[in-house]
């Protein structure tokens, strides 16, 4: 078994849903293929990618919060592109990040958490109008960067300096 799953490998035709340029992204995205950039404002992406997909930024743009570790929650964030009448996800990540970038986004991850506590009371209000559990996922993505989220980017650091998934004998490197 190895550690990191490439969700580019299978996408095939559904390539296609992801038009978004890299110069578009938004900063709340986290490292890796997946990105929103200039999507719609519809709130369409977490009805189909609800433990992927988050709203932010100036005008509420649908960015990639974690990214897909499975099939299942690659076809989910497929789904997501494709609703969106913008084609702004973009799924070409992987040629842009570089270690020194994923480690400059790693140490001004504060940035984000300020971000996403100083909106929490606006999210809960959306809330209650729209149902989409988006302050749920607020503090889902909160505990992802104090739980998980280093060993996951350690692995996907490995994944771009080296060229493939480490073995669990691999030495991850430091962020």
């Amino acid at each position: 078994m190895t550690l990191y799953f490439d969700p580019t490998a299978g996408l095939g035709k559904d390539r296609d849903a992801f038009r978004g340029r890299w110069e578009d992204r938004l900063w709340l995205n986290v490292p890796g293929p997946f990105y929103g950039g200039e999507t719609d404002t519809c709130w369409t992406g977490r009805l189909s990618a609800p433990r992927h997909v988050l709203y932010g930024g100036e005008y509420l743009s649908e960015y990639v919060y974690r990214q897909p570790r499975t099939p299942a929650e690659t076809a989910q964030l497929v789904e997501a592109a494709e609703c969106d009448p913008f084609l702004g996800y973009g799924c070409d990540g992987d040629a842009h990040w570089t270690p020194r970038a994923v480690r400059e986004w790693w140490r001004d991850r504060g940035r984000i958490v300020q971000y996403l506590s100083d909106g929490m009371s606006e999210w809960d209000d959306s809330d209650a109008r729209a149902g989409q559990g988006v302050a749920a996922a607020v503090q889902d993505y909160e505990s992802y960067m104090t739980g998980s989220l280093a060993t996951d980017l350690r692995i996907y650091l490995y994944w771009l300096e080296e060229g493939r998934s480490p073995g669990h004998g691999d030495r991850l490197p430091e962020l």
